[in-house]
């Protein structure tokens, strides 16, 4: 080998030592403090979920082994089926409250015909009483010759009329 291969190859080793020795004194000294190391096996913690409601999932956010805090938000449910179902309450409940409505109202006209029944009863036992008077007063005046018979059988059978 030529003298300036070798001059050449123990250059090329003393860089790369003077580049390996100023790199060791440079790094840093270790891990920052925030940062423990160790050996060990980490196991997740499996928790159960629930919705208050049956359904289907529409959209799943968070993924598997994701860190979740408590009340976030970790899937969305299709709502089609229970908004079709609140609409459906809510007609239901319109319904009912015009059936409601309808049966008020009857009963304010059933209240106001039974008021005119006892108003129409007052009337004829008005007009019974004042027609029994006329047929007492029509028999004593027959009795004493002042009207005709006549007179008491139309008061009598205006009794029994009513």
């Amino acid at each position: 080998m030529s003298t300036k291969i070798k001059l050449m190859l123990i250059l090329a080793t003393l860089v790369i030592a003077v580049i390996a020795i100023i790199w060791w004194m440079l790094r840093p000294p270790g891990l920052p403090a925030s940062i423990v190391t160790g050996n060990g096996r980490i196991e997740a913690t499996e928790i159960d979920i629930a919705t208050k409601m049956p359904g289907r999932i529409d959209e799943i956010l968070a993924r598997e082994g994701d860190f979740v805090e408590t009340g976030q938000v970790l899937a969305r449910m299709d709502i089609h089926v229970l908004l079709a179902q609140q609409s459906e309450a809510q007609a239901q409940v319109h319904q009912a409250e015009s059936a409601r409505q309808t049966a008020k109202a009857i009963t304010v006209q059933r209240e106001s015909e039974h008021n005119a029944a006892l108003a129409v009863v007052a009337q004829r036992s008005a007009e019974y009483a004042a027609a029994s008077k006329r047929l007492n007063r029509s028999q004593r005046l027959v009795g004493e010759g002042a009207t005709p018979q006549q007179e008491v059988d139309d008061d009598n059978a205006r009794v029994l009329g009513m």
